[in-house]
């Protein structure tokens, strides 16, 4: 056995470099021209040298440096690489990582990564939202490292066909994001959300449907008996579609409302730029029937979202309001298209102007220049246009007319 102490304490204090001091059986401490120190185990493998670092001196003292290099004498004997079993012992480590990093949590910092690249704020809200809205809700919770082909064909077949344009985003963040996760050593393996030899042999083609995205949409006439039934079902979700209908929202921004965003004294809700499709902060009035919304939830508050989900921290899944129509029997309808019912009423049954409805649906009104000079965001109007909305969608239903919930036809 090759002799080992040849050093001492000393006389590895007062190395100068450049030199290499043995210290027996393998150690060795090389010394940099600068006097920086650290502890090599020198051993062969196949007939050639490699060399194992332990560490730095004097974060690694001599004694630590002989134990460290003991260790790895006998992985040899017992004809282990000492240095394969340490990069084997920090892939798994890095797999454990993954394990708790969550495919969110990946998607978060992906978007920090990038978002400087990316024009205003729009791209970083529409990313947001997206996510938020299709992707987080069935897998968001679950580690990049689990995220398989079944979880991501999960979130898009329900969009596919019906939402195009939507889905084929959709699909491509999912891929950035893990492929980012991969890069950074958060999964190992192929990336699922791949189109290319990969799910264009499970999904169909999208040049086969119309690329314009139509949201089926309740005739404005109707909406009064829809809303009295609606207000009958029981249900967090129930609640969520009634404030969606009475503020004229969109269904993610729904979904996120946060109990900071509303403002019960000035019967505001205030989502933030993060948030809206175009990145940019919305007001939207509360009419007294919404905020009766908002008093019921707070009935039963869990946590920051008004809308909670079954998950705690979380809210309601973005699928939530499509089974809610399916369950009442209006699965011809979607939570988007009671926009196209709130813009149709204002078109053709108030004498609101146009920009007032648009604004309320948080579009983009007018050329460049026009928006220059339009400081205002019509707040007062549009509290006018809301109220009248709230009072249209609970006016009496006249006698005789019925609007069933539930489809006649056989399931």
């Amino acid at each position: 056995m090759a002799r080992t102490g040849k050093l001492s304490a000393l006389d590895v204090t007062r190395a100068k470099g450049p030199a290499v001091l043995h210290d027996g059986a393998g150690l060795y401490l090389r010394v940099s021209a600068s006097g920086a120190k650290s502890w090599v185990f020198r051993y062969q493998l196949d007939g050639r040298r490699r060399d194992m670092g332990l560490g730095p001196f004097p974060d690694v003292t001599l004694a630590e440096a002989r134990v460290r290099a003991s260790a790895h004498r006998l992985q040899r004997h017992d004809g282990v690489d000492p240095l394969a079993a340490r990069t084997a012992q920090r892939q798994t480590r890095q797999l454990d990582a993954a394990r708790t990093m969550t495919f969110e949590k990946c998607a978060e910092a992906h978007i920090a990564a990038h978002k400087a690249g990316w024009r205003g704020g729009v791209s970083e809200a529409q990313w947001r939202q997206s996510l938020m809205e299709y992707v987080f809700p069935v897998f968001g919770a679950l580690s990049v490292q689990s995220v398989d082909v079944g979880l991501v064909m999960k979130a898009l077949e329900p969009i596919w066909t019906a939402k195009p344009e939507t889905a084929t985003r959709v699909r491509g963040r999912i891929e950035s994001i893990i492929d980012w996760a991969t890069a950074r050593g958060y999964r190992q393996g192929e990336n699922p959300a791949r189109w290319r030899g990969h799910l264009e042999n499970l999904l169909p083609r999208l040049s086969k449907f119309h690329r314009i995205e139509h949201h089926a949409a309740l005739p404005y006439p109707e909406i009064g008996a829809f809303a009295r039934e609606l207000r009958r079902q029981e249900g967090i979700g129930a609640r969520a579609l009634e404030f969606a209908i009475l503020t004229a929202a969109r269904k993610g921004e729904v979904i996120g409302a946060r109990w900071d965003e509303i403002d019960l004294g000035g019967k505001t809700w205030t989502i933030p730029g993060e948030r809206m499709k175009a990145g940019k902060e919305h007001r939207v009035p509360l009419s007294d029937a919404a905020l009766t919304i908002v008093g019921k939830m707070a009935e039963i508050r869990q946590g920051e979202f008004i809308f909670p989900g079954v998950r705690t921290g979380r809210p309601i899944g973005s699928t939530a309001l499509f089974y809610l129509l399916r369950g009442i029997g209006r699965g011809d309808l979607t939570a988007h298209g009671f926009r196209s019912t709130f813009r149709d009423w204002a078109a053709e049954s108030t004498a609101f102007p146009t920009e007032v409805a648009e604004m309320a649906l948080a579009h983009t009104v007018g050329a460049a220049v026009e928006r220059a000079y339009r400081r205002g965001d019509l707040f007062d109007k549009r509290r006018q246009l809301m109220d009248a909305w709230a009072k249209f969608c609970a006016a009496p239903v006249p006698t005789g007319e019925v609007v069933p919930l539930r489809s006649n036809r056989e399931a």
